[in-house]
Protein backbone atom coordinates (compact mmCIF):
# COMPACT_ATOMS: atom_id res chain seq x y z
CA UNK A 1 0.00 0.00 0.00
CA UNK A 2 2.68 2.36 0.79
CA UNK A 3 4.41 1.49 -2.55
CA UNK A 4 1.28 2.25 -4.39
CA UNK A 5 0.92 5.73 -2.43
CA UNK A 6 4.22 6.92 -3.01
CA UNK A 7 3.70 6.04 -7.27
CA UNK A 8 1.01 8.26 -7.17
CA UNK A 9 2.68 10.93 -5.43
CA UNK A 10 5.15 10.97 -7.76
CA UNK A 11 2.89 11.12 -10.65
CA UNK A 12 0.69 13.54 -9.67
CA UNK A 13 4.03 15.64 -9.17
CA UNK A 14 5.25 14.87 -12.85
CA UNK A 15 1.60 15.60 -14.19
CA UNK A 16 1.78 19.05 -11.80
CA UNK A 17 5.50 19.85 -13.19
CA UNK A 18 5.15 18.36 -16.82
CA UNK A 19 1.85 19.39 -17.88
CA UNK A 20 3.49 21.62 -20.39
CA UNK A 21 7.04 20.21 -20.94
CA UNK A 22 5.52 18.07 -24.03
CA UNK A 23 4.30 21.20 -25.75
CA UNK A 24 7.69 22.69 -25.17
CA UNK A 25 9.85 20.15 -26.37
CA UNK A 26 9.64 20.76 -30.23
CA UNK A 27 10.15 24.64 -29.53
CA UNK A 28 12.47 24.73 -26.71
CA UNK A 29 15.54 23.37 -28.93
CA UNK A 30 17.31 24.90 -31.60
CA UNK A 31 18.11 21.36 -33.16
CA UNK A 32 15.72 18.52 -31.87
CA UNK A 33 17.71 15.94 -33.07
CA UNK A 34 20.33 16.57 -30.74
CA UNK A 35 17.84 16.61 -28.26
CA UNK A 36 16.69 13.46 -29.08
CA UNK A 37 20.41 12.10 -28.94
CA UNK A 38 21.00 13.92 -25.29
CA UNK A 39 17.48 12.33 -24.14
CA UNK A 40 19.11 9.36 -25.70
CA UNK A 41 22.08 9.33 -23.89
CA UNK A 42 20.44 10.22 -20.72
CA UNK A 43 18.71 6.76 -20.89
CA UNK A 44 21.59 4.75 -21.60
CA UNK A 45 23.53 6.24 -18.35
CA UNK A 46 20.43 5.87 -16.45
CA UNK A 47 20.26 2.28 -17.07
CA UNK A 48 23.93 1.38 -16.29
CA UNK A 49 23.63 3.33 -13.27
CA UNK A 50 20.95 1.19 -12.72
CA UNK A 51 22.21 -2.14 -13.57
CA UNK A 52 25.40 -1.38 -10.92
CA UNK A 53 22.94 -0.43 -7.95
CA UNK A 54 20.22 -2.89 -8.21
CA UNK A 55 21.85 -5.54 -9.55
CA UNK A 56 21.79 -7.24 -13.21
CA UNK A 57 18.75 -6.24 -15.05
CA UNK A 58 16.64 -5.72 -11.37
CA UNK A 59 14.31 -2.79 -11.49
CA UNK A 60 11.41 -1.55 -9.17
CA UNK A 61 8.12 -2.42 -10.12
CA UNK A 62 7.69 1.00 -11.18
CA UNK A 63 10.46 1.54 -13.09
CA UNK A 64 9.25 2.85 -16.78
CA UNK A 65 12.11 2.20 -18.61
CA UNK A 66 10.87 4.16 -21.54
CA UNK A 67 13.89 4.86 -24.28
CA UNK A 68 11.73 6.12 -27.17
CA UNK A 69 12.30 9.98 -27.50
CA UNK A 70 9.86 10.25 -29.60
CA UNK A 71 7.24 10.06 -26.94
CA UNK A 72 5.28 12.82 -24.93
CA UNK A 73 6.25 11.41 -21.60
CA UNK A 74 10.10 10.72 -22.06
CA UNK A 75 11.16 13.77 -20.06
CA UNK A 76 8.65 12.49 -17.46
CA UNK A 77 9.79 9.02 -17.48
CA UNK A 78 13.54 9.53 -17.12
CA UNK A 79 12.96 12.23 -14.48
CA UNK A 80 10.62 9.53 -12.54
CA UNK A 81 12.81 6.59 -13.16
CA UNK A 82 15.80 8.78 -11.67
CA UNK A 83 14.12 9.82 -8.63
CA UNK A 84 13.56 6.00 -7.76
CA UNK A 85 16.92 5.15 -8.31
CA UNK A 86 17.84 7.85 -5.89
CA UNK A 87 15.79 6.45 -3.98
CA UNK A 88 17.90 3.38 -3.74
CA UNK A 89 21.20 5.73 -3.49
CA UNK A 90 20.33 8.04 -0.63
CA UNK A 91 17.58 6.65 0.78
CA UNK A 92 13.76 6.87 0.55
CA UNK A 93 12.69 10.96 -0.02
CA UNK A 94 16.60 11.45 0.70
CA UNK A 95 18.55 13.71 -1.60
CA UNK A 96 21.99 15.84 -1.02
CA UNK A 97 22.17 19.36 -1.09
CA UNK A 98 23.07 19.27 -4.31
CA UNK A 99 20.00 17.60 -5.71
CA UNK A 100 17.86 20.02 -7.99
CA UNK A 101 14.92 17.69 -9.37
CA UNK A 102 12.28 19.04 -11.16
CA UNK A 103 11.78 22.63 -10.54
CA UNK A 104 10.43 23.76 -14.04
CA UNK A 105 8.30 23.13 -16.85
CA UNK A 106 10.80 24.30 -18.94
CA UNK A 107 11.55 20.79 -20.92
CA UNK A 108 15.45 21.49 -21.63
CA UNK A 109 15.95 22.88 -17.85
CA UNK A 110 14.61 20.18 -16.53
CA UNK A 111 16.57 17.40 -19.17
CA UNK A 112 19.52 19.70 -17.61
CA UNK A 113 18.71 18.95 -14.11
CA UNK A 114 18.18 14.93 -14.23
CA UNK A 115 21.68 14.66 -15.91
CA UNK A 116 23.43 16.92 -13.00
CA UNK A 117 21.36 14.58 -10.92
CA UNK A 118 22.48 11.60 -12.36
CA UNK A 119 25.66 12.41 -12.35
CA UNK A 120 25.76 13.29 -8.66
CA UNK A 121 24.15 10.03 -7.70
CA UNK A 122 27.53 8.23 -9.72
CA UNK A 123 29.76 10.47 -8.12
CA UNK A 124 28.08 8.98 -4.55
CA UNK A 125 27.46 5.00 -5.59
CA UNK A 126 30.69 4.87 -7.72
CA UNK A 127 33.39 7.11 -6.69
CA UNK A 128 34.03 10.60 -7.55
CA UNK A 129 35.37 10.67 -11.32
CA UNK A 130 34.34 7.12 -11.78
CA UNK A 131 31.90 5.43 -14.09
CA UNK A 132 30.39 2.45 -15.04
CA UNK A 133 31.75 1.22 -18.53
CA UNK A 134 30.42 2.09 -21.99
CA UNK A 135 29.30 5.49 -19.86
CA UNK A 136 28.01 8.15 -22.73
CA UNK A 137 28.02 11.02 -20.24
CA UNK A 138 27.98 14.71 -21.01
CA UNK A 139 29.65 17.98 -21.14
CA UNK A 140 31.45 18.98 -17.88
CA UNK A 141 29.18 21.85 -17.22
CA UNK A 142 26.54 19.41 -15.88
CA UNK A 143 28.74 18.66 -12.81
CA UNK A 144 28.71 21.95 -11.88
CA UNK A 145 26.22 23.58 -9.16
CA UNK A 146 22.49 24.95 -9.75
CA UNK A 147 23.58 28.64 -9.77
CA UNK A 148 26.18 27.75 -12.00
CA UNK A 149 24.16 26.20 -14.45
CA UNK A 150 21.58 29.09 -14.10
CA UNK A 151 23.85 32.21 -15.08
CA UNK A 152 25.13 30.14 -17.87
CA UNK A 153 21.89 29.93 -18.94
CA UNK A 154 20.71 33.63 -17.80
CA UNK A 155 23.55 34.52 -19.98
CA UNK A 156 22.86 32.57 -22.83
CA UNK A 157 18.87 33.19 -23.14
CA UNK A 158 19.26 36.49 -22.25
CA UNK A 159 22.75 37.97 -23.12
CA UNK A 160 23.31 35.58 -26.03
CA UNK A 161 26.84 34.70 -24.41
CA UNK A 162 27.94 31.10 -24.70
CA UNK A 163 30.80 30.35 -21.88
CA UNK A 164 34.07 28.96 -23.44
CA UNK A 165 36.01 27.73 -20.91
CA UNK A 166 37.77 24.02 -21.54
CA UNK A 167 36.76 20.82 -20.20
CA UNK A 168 40.49 20.35 -20.07
CA UNK A 169 41.14 22.82 -17.66
CA UNK A 170 42.06 21.44 -13.98
CA UNK A 171 39.19 22.52 -12.05
CA UNK A 172 36.25 22.89 -14.46
CA UNK A 173 33.67 24.67 -12.27
CA UNK A 174 35.68 26.90 -11.04
CA UNK A 175 37.30 28.06 -13.94
CA UNK A 176 33.54 28.56 -15.38
CA UNK A 177 32.78 30.54 -12.65
CA UNK A 178 35.61 32.79 -13.25
CA UNK A 179 34.61 33.20 -16.59
CA UNK A 180 31.16 34.08 -15.91
CA UNK A 181 32.27 36.69 -13.76
CA UNK A 182 33.85 38.35 -16.49
CA UNK A 183 30.99 38.36 -18.72
CA UNK A 184 28.54 40.14 -15.60
CA UNK A 185 31.15 42.90 -15.36
CA UNK A 186 30.72 43.67 -18.90
CA UNK A 187 27.39 43.08 -19.59
CA UNK A 188 25.61 43.54 -15.81
CA UNK A 189 28.25 45.09 -13.29
CA UNK A 190 29.02 48.45 -15.37
CA UNK A 191 25.14 49.21 -15.56
CA UNK A 192 23.52 47.94 -11.84
CA UNK A 193 26.41 49.71 -9.67
CA UNK A 194 25.86 53.41 -9.46
CA UNK A 195 29.64 54.22 -10.16
CA UNK A 196 29.63 57.24 -7.97
CA UNK A 197 28.29 55.70 -4.72
CA UNK A 198 31.52 52.90 -5.16
CA UNK A 199 34.21 55.16 -3.57
CA UNK A 200 31.73 55.54 -0.08
CA UNK A 201 31.25 52.20 0.00
CA UNK A 202 34.76 50.95 0.08
CA UNK A 203 34.82 53.55 2.47
CA UNK A 204 32.17 52.19 4.51
CA UNK A 205 34.66 48.66 4.66
CA UNK A 206 37.57 50.39 6.06
CA UNK A 207 35.42 51.85 8.41
CA UNK A 208 34.16 48.33 9.32
CA UNK A 209 37.66 46.80 9.06
CA UNK A 210 39.10 49.50 11.89
CA UNK A 211 35.91 48.66 13.89
CA UNK A 212 36.85 44.97 14.12
CA UNK A 213 40.30 45.47 14.52
CA UNK A 214 39.87 47.48 17.82
CA UNK A 215 37.58 45.00 18.82
CA UNK A 216 39.94 42.45 18.67
CA UNK A 217 43.05 44.13 19.13
CA UNK A 218 42.21 46.66 20.77
CA UNK A 219 41.18 50.44 20.99
CA UNK A 220 44.00 51.93 17.74
CA UNK A 221 46.09 48.58 18.38
CA UNK A 222 47.97 48.13 14.76
CA UNK A 223 49.40 45.56 13.42
CA UNK A 224 53.15 46.08 11.86
CA UNK A 225 52.91 46.52 8.30
CA UNK A 226 49.08 48.20 8.66
CA UNK A 227 48.72 50.74 5.69
CA UNK A 228 45.34 52.09 7.31
CA UNK A 229 44.30 54.54 4.52
CA UNK A 230 41.38 56.31 4.81
CA UNK A 231 41.34 58.79 2.04
CA UNK A 232 37.93 58.24 -0.14
CA UNK A 233 40.06 59.95 -2.95
CA UNK A 234 43.18 58.03 -2.39
CA UNK A 235 43.16 55.56 -6.27
CA UNK A 236 44.76 52.68 -4.01
CA UNK A 237 42.34 52.89 -1.18
CA UNK A 238 40.36 49.56 -2.33
CA UNK A 239 43.85 47.61 -3.01
CA UNK A 240 45.22 48.45 0.54
CA UNK A 241 42.10 47.61 2.58
CA UNK A 242 42.97 44.22 0.44
CA UNK A 243 46.40 44.33 2.16
CA UNK A 244 45.56 45.31 6.04
CA UNK A 245 41.88 42.98 5.65
CA UNK A 246 44.35 39.89 4.90
CA UNK A 247 47.04 41.34 7.69
CA UNK A 248 44.22 41.04 10.19
CA UNK A 249 43.31 37.90 9.44
CA UNK A 250 46.80 36.49 9.84
CA UNK A 251 46.79 38.02 12.74
CA UNK A 252 43.83 36.81 14.43
CA UNK A 253 43.77 33.53 12.62
CA UNK A 254 47.05 32.72 12.50
CA UNK A 255 49.30 32.98 8.85
CA UNK A 256 47.35 32.13 5.98
CA UNK A 257 44.77 30.43 7.58
CA UNK A 258 41.37 31.41 6.69
CA UNK A 259 37.68 30.97 7.30
CA UNK A 260 36.12 28.44 4.69
CA UNK A 261 34.81 30.26 1.62
CA UNK A 262 36.99 33.24 1.75
CA UNK A 263 37.91 34.63 -1.48
CA UNK A 264 41.01 36.62 -0.76
CA UNK A 265 41.19 38.14 -4.86
CA UNK A 266 41.35 41.27 -5.97
CA UNK A 267 40.04 42.48 -8.74
CA UNK A 268 40.50 45.71 -11.45
CA UNK A 269 36.32 46.09 -11.66
CA UNK A 270 35.81 48.38 -9.09
CA UNK A 271 31.86 46.52 -8.22
CA UNK A 272 33.52 43.31 -8.17
CA UNK A 273 36.73 44.38 -5.90
CA UNK A 274 34.37 46.11 -3.44
CA UNK A 275 31.94 42.96 -2.99
CA UNK A 276 34.95 40.64 -2.45
CA UNK A 277 35.98 42.62 0.24
CA UNK A 278 32.74 42.98 1.95
CA UNK A 279 32.03 39.84 1.77
CA UNK A 280 35.66 38.78 3.10
CA UNK A 281 35.15 41.27 6.07
CA UNK A 282 32.00 39.78 6.76
CA UNK A 283 33.02 36.60 6.58
CA UNK A 284 35.98 37.16 9.05
CA UNK A 285 33.43 38.75 11.65
CA UNK A 286 31.37 35.95 11.80
CA UNK A 287 34.14 33.72 12.17
CA UNK A 288 35.91 35.84 15.05
CA UNK A 289 33.08 37.20 17.06
CA UNK A 290 29.94 34.97 15.74
CA UNK A 291 27.58 34.42 13.54
CA UNK A 292 25.83 37.86 13.22
CA UNK A 293 27.47 39.67 16.05
CA UNK A 294 29.15 42.81 14.97
CA UNK A 295 30.84 46.26 16.62
CA UNK A 296 28.33 49.33 17.58
CA UNK A 297 28.48 51.27 14.10
CA UNK A 298 29.16 48.69 11.96
CA UNK A 299 27.93 49.82 8.03
CA UNK A 300 27.34 46.64 6.73
CA UNK A 301 23.17 46.36 6.65
CA UNK A 302 22.97 44.83 3.18
CA UNK A 303 22.53 40.80 4.41
CA UNK A 304 23.30 39.51 0.43
CA UNK A 305 26.94 41.16 0.83
CA UNK A 306 27.34 37.86 3.33
CA UNK A 307 26.72 35.46 0.64
CA UNK A 308 29.03 33.48 -1.84
CA UNK A 309 30.04 35.65 -4.91
CA UNK A 310 28.01 33.08 -7.55
CA UNK A 311 24.35 33.73 -5.40
CA UNK A 312 24.90 37.79 -5.42
CA UNK A 313 25.39 37.06 -9.46
CA UNK A 314 22.57 35.54 -9.88
CA UNK A 315 20.70 37.92 -7.88
CA UNK A 316 21.80 40.73 -9.82
CA UNK A 317 20.79 38.86 -12.66
CA UNK A 318 17.59 37.54 -11.93
CA UNK A 319 17.02 40.94 -10.72
CA UNK A 320 17.62 43.27 -13.62
CA UNK A 321 15.45 40.73 -16.19
CA UNK A 322 12.94 39.31 -13.69
CA UNK A 323 10.20 40.05 -10.92
CA UNK A 324 12.07 38.63 -7.80
CA UNK A 325 11.02 38.94 -4.29
CA UNK A 326 14.38 38.84 -2.01
CA UNK A 327 13.55 36.87 1.09
CA UNK A 328 13.30 38.59 4.12
CA UNK A 329 16.62 38.26 6.41
CA UNK A 330 14.52 40.49 9.51
CA UNK A 331 15.20 38.88 13.31
CA UNK A 332 18.06 36.87 11.57
CA UNK A 333 21.21 36.52 12.60
CA UNK A 334 22.63 33.11 10.63
CA UNK A 335 23.69 34.66 7.64
CA UNK A 336 24.23 31.06 6.24
CA UNK A 337 20.77 30.40 6.17
CA UNK A 338 19.58 32.90 5.16
CA UNK A 339 21.90 32.80 2.06
CA UNK A 340 20.33 29.02 1.67
CA UNK A 341 17.07 30.92 1.16
CA UNK A 342 18.37 33.27 -1.46
CA UNK A 343 20.40 30.79 -3.55
CA UNK A 344 16.72 28.98 -3.80
CA UNK A 345 14.66 31.69 -4.28
CA UNK A 346 16.78 33.17 -7.07
CA UNK A 347 17.47 29.91 -8.90
CA UNK A 348 13.75 29.04 -9.10
CA UNK A 349 13.46 32.46 -10.32
CA UNK A 350 15.72 32.22 -12.83
CA UNK A 351 14.38 28.34 -13.87
CA UNK A 352 10.53 29.94 -13.68
CA UNK A 353 11.19 33.59 -14.83
CA UNK A 354 8.26 36.36 -14.97
CA UNK A 355 8.51 39.19 -17.11
CA UNK A 356 9.15 42.36 -15.54
CA UNK A 357 5.98 43.50 -18.03
CA UNK A 358 4.09 40.67 -15.68
CA UNK A 359 4.47 42.52 -12.85
CA UNK A 360 1.08 43.92 -11.52
CA UNK A 361 -2.15 42.14 -10.11
CA UNK A 362 -3.73 41.58 -13.33
CA UNK A 363 -2.48 40.95 -17.20
CA UNK A 364 -1.34 44.21 -19.02
CA UNK A 365 -3.27 44.55 -21.89
CA UNK A 366 -1.57 45.53 -25.43
CA UNK A 367 -3.09 48.85 -25.67
CA UNK A 368 -0.93 49.06 -21.87
CA UNK A 369 1.78 47.56 -23.96
CA UNK A 370 1.53 49.71 -26.44
CA UNK A 371 1.44 52.77 -24.46
CA UNK A 372 4.21 51.77 -21.84
CA UNK A 373 6.90 50.98 -25.11
CA UNK A 374 5.83 54.34 -26.80
CA UNK A 375 8.49 57.07 -26.67
CA UNK A 376 10.47 59.78 -28.65
CA UNK A 377 13.60 59.89 -30.41
CA UNK A 378 16.46 62.13 -29.46
CA UNK A 379 18.39 62.52 -32.70
CA UNK A 380 18.58 58.92 -32.96
CA UNK A 381 20.87 57.32 -36.01
CA UNK A 382 18.62 54.67 -37.03
CA UNK A 383 19.86 51.78 -39.13
CA UNK A 384 18.40 48.30 -41.02
CA UNK A 385 20.26 46.23 -38.79
CA UNK A 386 21.16 45.68 -35.00
CA UNK A 387 24.89 45.64 -35.69
CA UNK A 388 24.53 49.16 -37.23
CA UNK A 389 26.53 48.66 -40.18
CA UNK A 390 23.36 49.93 -42.40
CA UNK A 391 22.69 53.42 -41.62
CA UNK A 392 19.98 55.32 -43.17
CA UNK A 393 19.73 58.65 -40.90
CA UNK A 394 18.77 60.45 -38.55
CA UNK A 395 15.50 60.22 -36.52
CA UNK A 396 14.67 63.72 -35.86
CA UNK A 397 14.14 64.71 -32.32
CA UNK A 398 10.50 64.17 -31.26
CA UNK A 399 9.86 61.69 -33.96
CA UNK A 400 7.25 59.11 -32.09
CA UNK A 401 7.75 55.40 -32.10
CA UNK A 402 7.10 52.23 -30.45
CA UNK A 403 9.41 49.66 -29.54
CA UNK A 404 9.48 46.32 -30.15
CA UNK A 405 12.59 43.73 -29.75
CA UNK A 406 15.91 44.79 -27.39
CA UNK A 407 18.95 43.59 -28.83
CA UNK A 408 21.46 40.69 -27.24
CA UNK A 409 23.54 41.65 -24.06
CA UNK A 410 24.90 44.82 -23.35
CA UNK A 411 24.03 46.33 -26.09
CA UNK A 412 21.27 49.21 -26.11
CA UNK A 413 19.97 48.89 -30.18
CA UNK A 414 16.37 48.18 -30.43
CA UNK A 415 13.59 47.86 -33.02
CA UNK A 416 11.11 50.18 -33.52
CA UNK A 417 8.55 51.15 -35.68
CA UNK A 418 6.78 54.56 -36.46
CA UNK A 419 5.15 56.08 -38.75
CA UNK A 420 6.91 54.76 -42.56
CA UNK A 421 9.50 53.12 -40.76
CA UNK A 422 10.42 50.31 -39.02
CA UNK A 423 13.91 50.14 -37.70
CA UNK A 424 16.85 49.56 -34.93
CA UNK A 425 17.90 52.80 -32.93
CA UNK A 426 19.71 53.02 -29.93
CA UNK A 427 17.59 53.62 -26.68
CA UNK A 428 19.98 56.37 -25.07
CA UNK A 429 19.44 58.77 -27.46
CA UNK A 430 15.29 58.17 -26.95
CA UNK A 431 13.08 59.44 -24.09
CA UNK A 432 13.04 55.59 -23.08
CA UNK A 433 14.05 54.59 -19.79
CA UNK A 434 16.02 51.35 -19.44
CA UNK A 435 14.13 49.65 -17.07
CA UNK A 436 10.78 49.82 -19.61
CA UNK A 437 13.65 48.65 -22.30
CA UNK A 438 14.92 45.54 -19.96
CA UNK A 439 10.95 44.49 -20.65
CA UNK A 440 11.43 43.99 -24.48
CA UNK A 441 11.39 40.60 -25.65
CA UNK A 442 15.11 39.79 -27.43
CA UNK A 443 15.21 39.20 -31.04
CA UNK A 444 16.41 35.45 -30.52
CA UNK A 445 14.57 33.57 -33.18
CA UNK A 446 13.10 36.86 -34.66
CA UNK A 447 14.09 38.67 -37.99
CA UNK A 448 11.95 41.69 -38.14
CA UNK A 449 11.56 43.66 -41.50
CA UNK A 450 13.64 46.54 -41.33
CA UNK A 451 12.80 49.57 -44.10
CA UNK A 452 12.20 53.22 -44.37
CA UNK A 453 10.12 55.54 -46.20
CA UNK A 454 10.30 58.47 -43.83
CA UNK A 455 11.34 61.94 -45.25
CA UNK A 456 14.47 61.88 -43.63
CA UNK A 457 15.47 58.16 -44.32
CA UNK A 458 18.25 59.28 -46.71
CA UNK A 459 20.26 55.65 -46.62
CA UNK A 460 21.58 52.96 -46.51
CA UNK A 461 25.05 54.13 -46.34
CA UNK A 462 28.02 53.66 -43.87
CA UNK A 463 27.77 55.34 -40.66
CA UNK A 464 29.27 59.30 -40.45
CA UNK A 465 33.04 58.57 -39.25
CA UNK A 466 33.93 59.88 -35.54
CA UNK A 467 36.47 62.49 -35.26
CA UNK A 468 36.19 63.61 -32.00
CA UNK A 469 33.83 61.46 -30.07
CA UNK A 470 31.19 62.41 -28.56
CA UNK A 471 27.59 61.16 -29.34
CA UNK A 472 28.03 59.69 -33.33
CA UNK A 473 30.69 57.24 -31.89
CA UNK A 474 28.79 56.70 -29.00
CA UNK A 475 26.39 55.02 -31.00
CA UNK A 476 28.13 53.26 -33.49
CA UNK A 477 29.91 50.99 -30.70
CA UNK A 478 26.80 51.05 -28.23
CA UNK A 479 28.30 50.10 -25.56
CA UNK A 480 30.46 52.13 -23.74
CA UNK A 481 30.39 55.74 -23.61
CA UNK A 482 32.90 58.11 -25.01
CA UNK A 483 36.14 58.73 -21.75
CA UNK A 484 35.24 61.62 -19.67
CA UNK A 485 38.96 61.79 -18.42
CA UNK A 486 39.89 64.64 -20.03
CA UNK A 487 43.69 64.49 -21.62
CA UNK A 488 45.97 65.66 -19.70
CA UNK A 489 45.03 64.65 -16.47
CA UNK A 490 47.34 62.56 -14.22
CA UNK A 491 46.52 59.40 -12.32
CA UNK A 492 49.39 57.54 -13.22
CA UNK A 493 51.77 56.77 -10.70
CA UNK A 494 55.10 56.54 -12.47
CA UNK A 495 53.68 60.24 -13.85
CA UNK A 496 52.28 59.49 -17.20
CA UNK A 497 50.11 61.37 -18.90
CA UNK A 498 46.77 60.15 -19.04
CA UNK A 499 45.04 60.33 -22.55
CA UNK A 500 42.17 59.19 -24.36
CA UNK A 501 41.45 56.74 -27.57
CA UNK A 502 42.19 59.38 -29.87
CA UNK A 503 45.57 60.01 -28.89
CA UNK A 504 47.11 56.40 -30.42
CA UNK A 505 47.95 55.98 -33.98
CA UNK A 506 47.08 52.48 -34.96
CA UNK A 507 48.95 50.84 -37.61
CA UNK A 508 46.89 47.92 -39.47
CA UNK A 509 49.05 44.82 -39.68
CA UNK A 510 46.89 42.39 -40.27
CA UNK A 511 43.06 42.20 -40.45
CA UNK A 512 40.33 39.54 -39.70
CA UNK A 513 36.71 41.01 -40.10
CA UNK A 514 35.00 37.72 -39.56
CA UNK A 515 36.32 37.00 -36.31
CA UNK A 516 36.33 41.08 -35.55
CA UNK A 517 39.85 41.15 -34.30
CA UNK A 518 43.21 42.92 -35.70
CA UNK A 519 46.93 42.93 -35.01
CA UNK A 520 47.89 46.52 -34.92
CA UNK A 521 51.09 48.23 -34.58
CA UNK A 522 50.51 51.00 -31.63
CA UNK A 523 51.65 54.83 -31.15
CA UNK A 524 50.35 57.20 -28.20
CA UNK A 525 50.86 60.26 -28.79
CA UNK A 526 50.69 63.87 -27.10
CA UNK A 527 48.36 65.16 -29.32
CA UNK A 528 45.13 63.97 -31.04
CA UNK A 529 46.60 65.25 -34.24
CA UNK A 530 48.90 62.60 -34.01
CA UNK A 531 52.76 64.01 -34.13
CA UNK A 532 54.52 63.73 -31.97
CA UNK A 533 54.29 60.04 -30.66
CA UNK A 534 56.22 57.08 -28.92
CA UNK A 535 55.91 53.41 -29.16
CA UNK A 536 52.99 51.43 -26.55
CA UNK A 537 55.09 49.00 -24.88
CA UNK A 538 52.28 47.25 -23.03
CA UNK A 539 48.48 46.43 -22.80
CA UNK A 540 46.96 45.52 -19.95
CA UNK A 541 43.23 43.58 -20.05
CA UNK A 542 41.90 45.59 -17.03
CA UNK A 543 39.29 43.28 -16.36
CA UNK A 544 41.00 40.21 -16.11
CA UNK A 545 44.31 41.57 -14.88
CA UNK A 546 46.22 40.08 -17.57
CA UNK A 547 48.47 41.52 -20.10
CA UNK A 548 48.08 41.11 -23.58
CA UNK A 549 50.65 39.21 -25.36
CA UNK A 550 53.07 41.30 -28.27
CA UNK A 551 52.03 38.96 -31.09
CA UNK A 552 55.17 40.55 -33.27
CA UNK A 553 56.82 43.42 -34.76
CA UNK A 554 56.29 46.10 -37.02
CA UNK A 555 58.95 48.97 -37.90
CA UNK A 556 60.25 48.80 -34.59
CA UNK A 557 56.84 48.74 -33.02
CA UNK A 558 54.89 46.37 -30.84
CA UNK A 559 51.91 44.55 -32.15
CA UNK A 560 49.18 43.52 -30.30
CA UNK A 561 46.25 41.81 -31.27
CA UNK A 562 43.27 43.51 -30.40
CA UNK A 563 39.16 43.45 -31.21
CA UNK A 564 37.43 45.71 -33.41
CA UNK A 565 35.64 48.56 -31.98
CA UNK A 566 35.70 50.50 -28.73
CA UNK A 567 37.29 48.39 -25.95
CA UNK A 568 37.38 50.60 -21.97
CA UNK A 569 38.57 47.54 -20.32
CA UNK A 570 42.27 48.28 -20.75
CA UNK A 571 45.71 50.10 -19.99
CA UNK A 572 47.52 51.07 -23.22
CA UNK A 573 51.17 52.55 -21.75
CA UNK A 574 53.85 54.41 -23.51
CA UNK A 575 57.29 55.60 -21.87
CA UNK A 576 55.20 58.97 -20.86
CA UNK A 577 51.60 58.40 -21.78
CA UNK A 578 48.79 55.98 -21.18
CA UNK A 579 45.69 55.97 -21.91
CA UNK A 580 42.38 53.30 -20.44
CA UNK A 581 40.67 52.87 -23.48
CA UNK A 582 41.13 52.51 -27.53
CA UNK A 583 38.96 52.29 -30.81
CA UNK A 584 40.19 50.25 -34.01
CA UNK A 585 38.25 50.70 -36.82
CA UNK A 586 36.20 47.99 -38.33
CA UNK A 587 36.13 47.96 -41.96
CA UNK A 588 33.17 46.64 -42.13
CA UNK A 589 31.49 50.08 -41.31
CA UNK A 590 33.01 52.08 -44.57
CA UNK A 591 32.48 48.98 -46.71
CA UNK A 592 36.03 47.75 -47.36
Amino acid sequence: MQRVVRVFFFLCAVAAVFANVAAQTTISTRNQNQFQTFLANLRSDLEMLADFTFGGGARPDAWTGNADVNTPTIIADLWFDNEQLADQIFGQGMRPPDWIGATTPNAALVVRNIRHDLELSAETQIGIGLRPPNWVGANKLYSCERTVLNLVYLLETVYNITPTTPESVRDYCATLAGELENELVRVAFSTAVDQSALPALVLAVRGDLERLRDEKLGLNVLPEGWLNNKDINSPTLANDIFSDLALLADTLLGTDRRPPGWLGAFSASAPIAYRNLRYDLELLTDFTLGEGVRPRGWQGVDPLSQCPPMTQNLVLLVQRNFVFDMPDASGSSNSEAFCAQVRLAANLAAENPKRLEEAGTGEETEEEKDTRYMAESQIAFSYLDPAATKFMGEMPKGTKFRAWYRNFGGSNMMFVSGENFALFIDRRWTTMSEEVFRTLPTLEGVRPLAFCDASWCNGPRATPTPTGGGPIFDLIYGVTPPPTIPAGSSSDPSGRRLVSWNHIRVTYVQQSVGNNRAQVALEICEETTQVVCEPVVSVLNTVTGVPIPIVSTFNGLNVFELAYGYSANVLITGRTLVSQDIWLNDPSLSGQ
